[in-house]
Formats: C-alpha cells, sequence, structure tokens
C-alpha cells in the first residue's frame, strides 16, 4: 500500500515538472519571437562625412528629405555647415528615409555621429530599430577621470563653454541646473541664475586653476554679491534673457564654423608666416580702352577679369612665385589656380579659378561669375574652393585705396587690390612732345611669404604683372 502511494506521488510529480518544462519552452520562443518583432526593421546608418580636409564638426542646416521620402543614390539629403562653407550631402544609398536622429540647426555634430537611418524600398520604414550609442571602455576610462578631476562639470552633461566656465570657478553643482537650451543644453543663464541663488555661508568659491585674483573696481554703491575669483570682470553686466536691458550691458553672438575657421587660419597666417609687402601703381588706360571695344560686340569683362589674367600670365612667366610651403620647403606647382575673394554672409571664402593661365578674358569672367554666386548662395562643392596657388582679394569696387592682405596658407603670395583713381600725368603728344593727361591709376599690394618670394622676387613679379595690365592684348598671347 505504502509503495502505490509513493509510485503514484512520483508520478505525479514527473507529470507536474514536465509540464512546466513545456509551457516554459513555448514561453522562451514565444518571448524571442516577440523580442525579434519589437526590434523592428534593420536600418542602414547615414554618419557625418567627412566634407573638408580640415572638418572635424559640422552643422545641420536643413533637411532636404522628409521622413518616409524615397531616396537614391545621388539624391541631396541636407546641407551641412563646414569649417569652410555650407555643402549639400548626397545619399550613398537607395531607400527610404527612415528616421532622422539629429535636427535641423543642430550644431557641432562630430564626425561619424549617426545623423538619420535608411531602410529598403518595401519595408515599413515606421518600424526601423534605432541602434544605442555604445560608450567604448577608453571613453568610459576618460570620463571616470574628467568625473575625478572636475566632479562638478559631468561628462555627460552639454553646456556652453561660458557656462562650464561658471560652474568649474564657483564650484557649483549641475544637478541643481534646470538645462534652458536646445536638446538639453545648460546655458550660461542657467548657470547665472543657479549661482544668484546658492547661498551657502561660510563656503568660499574654488576655482578650477589658480588664477590671479582682480580688484573689483567700484562704479556705483558696493552690492552684497560675491567677488570674482576666475579673472573676469562683472563689468559690463550681462544680459539676461527676460529682464530689461542696462546701460553696459552686452550679448554674445556665437560664432559660426566658417568664421571660427577663418578666426584660426588668419592668426596661424600672421604668426607663422613672415609676410614681406610691396605696392605699385598700374595705369588702367589701356584695359578700359579694350572694355569699351568688348562692350560693342556685347562683351562683358570686369576690370577684375583682367587682373586674374594678368596674374595668371605672371605666373607662368615666373614659375618661381608659383609656390605652396609644404612644412619643410617650397613645392613648385604646375598648374596655375587662382583663388579670388569672396564676401558672404557667413564670412570669407575664395573659390578657385583653375588652369587661369589657358582661359580667355571671356572665360575667366563667366567662370568667376558663377563662382561667385555659387559661394554667396552656399553651394560651392569642395573641390571649388580647396587648393590654390594664388590668391586675389579686389576691395577696390568698395571704395578702398590700397590695403594689405594676410596669406592664405599654404600659398606663398596675394595679390590686394584697390580702387582706381585719377591722377594728373605727362604722356608723349603727336609730335613726341610730352603733354598733360589724365591717367586712371590703380594701387595693388602684394604681400608674401619671405620663406619662398624674397623681395627681389617679389618686385620682380610686380613688374611683370604691371606690364601685363598695361598691354592686355600682349597678355592674351601669353
Amino acid at each position: 500500500m505504502a509503495a502505490s502511494l509513493r509510485l503514484g506521488c512520483q508520478g505525479l510529480i514527473r507529470s507536474f515538472l514536465g509540464g512546466l518544462r513545456t509551457h516554459s519552452g513555448e514561453c522562451s520562443l514565444r518571448a524571442l519571437h516577440t523580442a525579434g518583432t519589437l526590434r523592428g526593421v534593420p536600418g542602414v546608418q547615414v554618419s557625418m562625412p567627412a566634407l573638408s580636409p580640415t572638418m572635424e564638426e559640422g552643422n545641420i542646416v536643413k533637411w532636404l528629405k522628409k521622413e518616409g521620402e524615397s531616396v537614391s543614390a545621388g539624391d541631396a539629403l541636407c546641407e551641412i555647415e563646414t569649417d569652410k562653407a555650407v555643402v549639400t550631402m548626397e545619399s550613398n544609398d537607395d531607400g527610404v528615409l527612415a528616421k532622422i536622429l539629429v535636427e535641423e540647426g543642430s550644431k557641432n555634430v562630430r564626425l561619424g555621429s549617426l545623423i538619420a537611418l535608411l531602410v529598403e524600398e518595401g519595408q515599413d520604414w515606421k518600424q526601423v530599430h534605432v541602434p544605442s550609442v555604445k560608450v567604448s571602455p577608453t571613453t568610459v576610462a576618460a570620463a571616470t577621470k574628467i568625473a575625478n578631476v572636475a566632479p562638478v562639470a559631468k561628462r555627460g552633461l552639454r553646456m556652453s563653454p561660458a557656462a562650464r566656465h561658471i560652474i568649474d570657478t564657483h564650484g557649483l553643482d549641475t544637478g541643481s541646473i534646470t538645462p534652458s537650451g536646445p536638446r538639453g543644453i545648460i546655458t550660461k543663464e542657467d548657470a547665472l541664475k543657479c549661482l544668484a541663488q546658492k547661498e551657502v555661508p561660510g563656503e568660499k568659491p574654488k576655482p578650477a586653476a589658480p588664477t590671479p585674483t582682480l580688484q573689483k573696481i567700484s562704479t556705483s554703491p558696493p552690492a552684497a554679491s560675491p567677488a570674482p575669483v576666475s579673472g573676469r570682470l562683472t563689468f559690463p553686466p550681462m544680459s539676461i534673457p527676460g529682464k530689461p536691458h542696462t546701460e553696459g550691458m552686452f550679448s554674445e553672438i556665437p560664432a559660426s564654423n566658417i568664421r571660427k575657421v577663418i578666426a584660426k587660419r588668419l592668426t596661424e597666417s600672421k604668426s607663422s608666416i613672415p609676410h614681406a609687402y610691396a605696392t605699385t601703381d598700374c595705369n588702367l588706360g589701356a584695359v578700359l580702352q579694350l572694355r569699351k571695344e568688348l562692350a560693342k560686340d556685347n562683351i562683358k569683362v570686369s576690370v577684375n577679369d583682367f587682373i586674374i589674367k594678368a596674374t595668371a600670365a605672371a605666373l607662368k612667366q615666373m614659375p618661381n612665385v608659383n609656390v605652396t610651403w609644404n612644412g619643410e620647403g617650397a613645392t613648385t606647382l604646375e598648374s596655375i589656380d587662382i583663388s579670388i575673394a569672396v564676401a558672404t554672409d557667413r564670412g570669407l571664402i575664395t573659390p578657385i579659378i583653375k588652369q587661369a593661365a589657358s582661359k580667355g578674358i571671356q572665360e575667366i569672367a563667366a567662370t568667376a561669375k558663377v563662382l561667385a554666386q555659387k559661394a554667396r548662395d552656399g553651394k560651392l562643392l569642395p573641390e571649388e574652393y580647396q587648393g590654390g596657388s594664388f590668391s586675389i582679394s579686389n576691395l577696390g569696387m568698395f571704395g578702398i585705396t590700397g590695403f594689405s592682405a594676410v596669406i592664405n596658407p599654404p600659398q606663398s603670395c596675394i595679390l590686394a587690390v584697390g580702387r582706381s583713381r585719377v591722377e594728373l600725368g605727362f604722356s608723349e603728344g603727336e609730335e613726341g612732345n610730352p603733354q598733360l593727361c589724365q591717367k586712371q591709376v590703380m594701387n595693388v599690394t602684394l604681400s608674401s611669404d619671405g620663406r619662398l618670394v624674397d623681395d627681389e622676387l617679389a618686385t620682380k613679379f610686380l613688374e611683370c604683372f604691371r606690364k601685363n595690365l598695361e598691354n592686355p592684348l600682349h597678355c592674351a598671347l601669353v
């Protein structure tokens, strides 16, 4: 009797355990299937590309495609502001734009960052799987090290440079700051608001680095506010949104990527290149007369077009000036590519007229006009502004008599062109006697790299340029 009961209990236990195994197996299969469904459609990743050799980050100006639209290889996806210009990014694949991960107006997007996802035609683009960003062990170690050194400025937080400076200087707790900037960025105003609300008796601000303390200059009755310890004066006061402006307030204007690069390259040029300057005057009488004759045949060319042609011809006659600095010495260039400075709302950019020595005046005029318009519209391709062997900056149309331009590295020279002016001078009369006459004279200044073009070579080049410009018909035959 006891044996039969024991066997019956064992059978019940086996049946119960077997049912659990079957049920758990079905659940695991069902869970695996559900997980595969929840994961979504795999997408083709679109990352921030390198659109110029010196580009490290870019700004998303505008998306030209919307989510759900079909995309073919070569179609324009978005406009990206690089350190040189606004460039249109083209798609490398066919499919459907499923997800835009970086919205319009996003700034300082690092190279290689994921900005969008594509799926193949026929797939449900709404179910695209958005991958999570994986942090490498190196990044984690670096973040831990930075957190140990400066715990108030955490790696995961996004803040403006001005806000970071205030937080590090006064030892503010970032956990008590509510970000008000785009995409959760802590702004300067947020940090100032937290600083104003901080009332901890007996605690002194801890500067991030030892800096000399400046004495506060009193221009009004003393107020109950802590003296600055970061070396940054509190006068004039910084403006705060929502509060009325007072006398002496200022506002910080963020610089675009293009203007940041211009500032960096100009500083690098003036601090590392030994600039030498040479100036001469050119008689524009023959050029102006030829322009009138060409206008009768409906051929419109500008004085600047003749300047480009005369420069290219001079470089062909003197190849020692058509060089660049490679860090250790001179590199002679086979092609004569003239960079022309064009002022835009985003900053100065230099599109290139390639093989200028082999082009005629009319072709140079047409090319310069197209490039200048594309530069103002921000539509220049990278190959249209990268490189160049010689630069020309013409401010004559703005009424500037003469100026000295800064060399665009690694080029060796830049020609600064001023406006034309009327001068009285002597010319040979019909009988060979000198007679008084008016002349249209233009001032030009050559800035040259003393490591590549010495004073003698620069003088000879300017003389050659002047002869070419004053004899345009002879220049066309060079």
